[in-house]
């Protein structure tokens, strides 16, 4: 590959990135892409974007769905790789295609991101963990090619905040964790956050919030919505959050 796409969530930069990648890239061309800008406020866009610049990352933000930030994508791989046809001219060669590889976490937007680009449904790509299994080479015009990838993750993940902040934002399957201990940690989070706070989950739920305890607060709403069922009144409250009940916000602020 000439240069490597690295896709991350941009609710959770720092939790989505695999802890062997810059191992794995070395020396290669690297664009950093933040999917999901819409889930996020510009306050958060604008301090990551910053804290990246800082360190010389060349980051683009884009929205998979939309497909906002992909004509800025595929500009920016082809400059990183203008040298390679530079150097096969030199060698007597013909000029190829620049080949970029997408990596990144499962459920991040690799797929639907090269849907976009492309204008058409080159990909397989669904709103869970582990649809794309296999490497796909597509094409973008004549001088573009995409290696779509399976997502990759940690056979274990030690870091559990990261752990817990994956299942939070649906980037790991259901399967792998406990939704009712997953969404009292998120309402403790939010709660702590100055844009949600307290104040926004007793309205919404329309429940009384003691402290800041997440699990009885899941408990509470379970009786007061599912009859008792703690496992459905936890899906709601991390549903919400996955759509914007609570407003678009950053679950990971940069590191000062």
């Amino acid at each position: 590959m000439d240069v490597v796409i690295e896709v991350r969530d941009a609710r959770i930069p720092l939790s989505t990135t695999h802890p062997l990648m810059d191992q794995w890239l070395g020396n290669r061309k690297r664009i950093l892409v933040l999917n999901r800008e819409d889930m996020i406020s510009m306050a958060d866009r604008n301090a990551w974007a910053t804290y990246f610049a800082k360190q010389g990352t060349k980051v683009i933000f884009s929205n998979g769905q939309l497909g906002m930030g992909t004509m800025k994508l595929s500009r920016l791989a082809k400059a990183l790789a203008s040298d390679v046809n530079v150097k096969r001219r030199s060698k007597g060669l013909l000029p190829r295609a620049v080949r970029a590889g997408i990596v990144g976490y499962p459920n991040v937007g690799k797929s639907s991101l090269i849907n976009r680009l492309l204008k058409r449904r080159m990909c397989p790509a669904a709103p869970r963990p582990g649809v794309t299994r296999v490497l796909k080479w597509v094409r973008f015009g004549k001088d573009l090619e995409f290696l779509d990838s399976p997502g990759i993750i940690p056979m274990r993940i030690s870091d559990q905040a990261a752990a817990i902040k994956l299942a939070i934002c649906d980037d790991i399957g259901e399967r792998s964790y406990d939704v009712a201990d997953v969404a009292a940690i998120l309402v403790q989070m939010l709660a702590r956050i100055p844009t949600v706070g307290i104040t926004a989950l007793q309205n919404r739920y329309k429940i009384d919030m003691d402290g800041t305890c997440g699990k009885t607060f899941v408990q509470k709403l379970a009786l007061h919505l599912f009859n008792g069922d703690t496992h459905q009144a936890a899906f709601r409250i991390l549903t919400d959050f996955r759509k914007g009940k609570f407003g678009w916000i950053s679950l990971e602020r940069p590191p000062r």
